[in-house]
């Protein structure tokens, strides 16, 4: 598996610990519909969270949660449109990134950003 897998991988799974740590029930990985995958769905609070991992081995071009473009937002809100029809989910949504960086000594440092969009924010 190529280190870019290795470290998506990585981070998904970092990311599912940091949630279920911080008293989030992890409901399904990586859910497809249609083009769109989301990586985490979880629940708190009575909310249906939709968490885009984003993971780099650098920041020097950009930091990991600007790589989520209006395109993948659109997705991730028709593929959340469908989780919550399909498993008749009747609770509010929340968007959020965990951004996962590594730095020259392998070190990984995550970000949880919290509501770090709207669906509506995508149009």
């Amino acid at each position: 598996m190529a280190d870019h897998n290795d470290l998506g991988k990585t981070a998904e799974d970092l990311a599912a610990t940091h949630l279920q740590e911080n008293g989030y029930t992890i409901l399904v990985r990586n859910f497809r519909f249609q083009k769109a995958e989301i990586d985490i769905i979880a629940e708190k609070d009575h909310l249906i969270i939709i968490v885009e991992v984003k993971a780099r081995s650098t920041d020097v071009f950009m930091l990991p949660q600007e790589a989520v473009t209006k395109t993948k937002i659109k997705r991730l809100v028709s593929a959340a449109d469908h989780f919550m029809e399909e498993f008749n989910k009747d609770q509010e949504v929340r968007f959020d990134i965990i951004s996962v960086l590594t730095d020259r000594e392998k070190n990984l440092t995550i970000e949880h950003i919290t509501d770090a969009f709207e669906a509506f924010d995508a149009n």
